[in-house]
């Protein structure tokens, strides 16, 4: 296998889908000062191992050739761009688009990255894939494509996040996945990142890891945001087409940062205000959030230098949001960097926004979205609002809701309705 790291991958783009490598990490995978791999020694081979067998295959067209056109015919990609009329009119000022992730096979972006690692972990000849979830969109995706593959999968998720999302639990083993809960420290993503992360130390040989954000050590960050770029530039393109221009603003959520790098990297280079939009859960006064960027600092966490949660003592914060996907005390190096560099505006969405932005979504559009595509949506709508009609505000509606309708019930105190 070769061990060469290009600095420059060119090749030929396929509909729009641009599969050049921009804005690349350092060697160490330092993006800025943020970034790099720390992990235990034990690990430090495998991912030198997966970064080499990446880029080996980045500049493969047969691997881009597979993996574009199972995006097309298994996935379901192109994804709409959908221009929310009575949303808009609704809501006021600009005109909100939609890039419906939604629609996705499985449901959510998160299919994007997992058809791309899973096509790696074959390439390299794994037999096994792990990884985490915390809304369990990432574990169904992963769990998919292990069937598609006919690989074995095992998936760590908190016992609080196994309890709020059951739906994706069953779709998970239904699909052939074994499902480990995890009752450690606050029982939800950071937790099973932890878990996963030490199973992976003692079977990584014959197994792969299929890490589910951008975020965690080198060169996961680059990966997924590569993977997940076609959300971005199917949207830029889609634009365009529909309104013969660029959007105003593009807006996405985050937790770890993957729907919100897949949606905002393919626009870094243009003129367009990138919003990032974080749980505020009970207000970020309260200290009852999973604001990192907002309220964080710089640490290591899972691998990478990153901004994070955490107490006097030097201790991971716990973390709160009604949204299991956005639960989660970290960032993706990369957006810790476009933030310090100034290329990032912040935002956040309490859990009462959220909601209340998916009932207006729902009632006007008739388009149910996730919780954590909720946050994009409520800060998504408070910017359009300050806007004129003339301009364009772009929301990544990265997963539907279905998933999320017992919490949604019992929030809103219709918990009869759930049987």
């Amino acid at each position: 296998m070769s061990t060469s790291r290009p600095d420059d991958i060119r090749l030929q783009s396929d509909m729009h889908y641009n599969l050049n490598i921009e804005h690349m990490p350092d060697a160490g995978g330092h993006f800025g000062r943020f970034g790099g791999r720390f992990a235990a020694e034990t690990l430090m081979r495998p991912l030198k191992e997966i970064e080499d067998a990446f880029f080996e295959a980045w500049s493969d067209p047969t691997f881009h050739a597979e993996r574009i056109d199972l995006l097309k015919n298994y996935v379901g990609r192109a994804t709409p761009l959908y221009h929310a009329k009575r949303l808009s009119r609704e809501n006021g000022g600009a005109r909100i688009y939609l890039k419906r992730e939604d629609l996705n096979h499985t449901g959510a972006h998160k299919i994007n990255n997992t058809i791309g690692q899973g096509l790696l972990a074959r390439r390299m000849g794994k037999k096994k894939v792990l990884a985490e979830t915390g809304a369990g969109q990432h574990g169904v995706a992963t769990a998919t494509v292990a069937a598609l593959f006919g690989m074995q999968c095992d998936i760590y998720m908190g016992r609080e996040d196994v309890e709020r999302q059951m739906p994706n639990v069953l779709r998970m083993r239904l699909l052939g996945a074994n499902v480990i809960p995890v009752n450690s420290g606050t029982a939800t993503l950071k937790d099973a990142v932890n878990e996963a992360l030490r199973n992976w130390v003692a079977s990584c040989e014959d197994t792969f890891y299929i890490f589910g954000t951008a975020a965690g050590p080198h060169p996961f960050p680059l990966m997924v945001r590569q993977f997940h770029a076609v959300i971005g530039q199917e949207a830029r393109a889609q634009i365009i087409e529909q309104a013969g221009r660029l959007p105003d603003v593009a807006v996405a959520c985050v937790g770890g940062g993957s729907n919100a790098m897949g949606m905002l990297h393919p626009f870094r280079d243009d003129p367009v205000k990138l919003v990032a939009v974080e749980a505020a859960g009970h207000g970020l006064e309260s200290g009852e959030h999973a604001a990192s960027l907002a309220a964080g600092k710089p640490g290591i966490l899972h691998g990478n230098l990153t901004y994070l949660l955490e107490d006097i003592e030097g201790q991971i914060q716990g973390t709160h949001s009604i949204s299991a996907g956005l639960d989660y005390p970290g960032v993706g190096p990369e957006l810790a960097d476009m933030l310090e560099t100034k290329r990032l505006t912040l935002d956040a969405a309490t859990d009462d926004e959220a909601l209340a932005s998916l009932q207006l979504l729902t009632r006007t559009e008739g388009i149910i979205p996730a919780l954590e595509s909720s946050h994009a949506l409520a800060a998504g709508l408070r910017i359009a609002g300050s806007m004129n009609q003339d301009e364009i505000v772009a929301i990544n509606l990265s997963g539907r809701g279905d998933k999320d309708m017992n919490t949604v019930f019992k929030y809103l105190g219709w918990v009869e309705n759930t049987s």
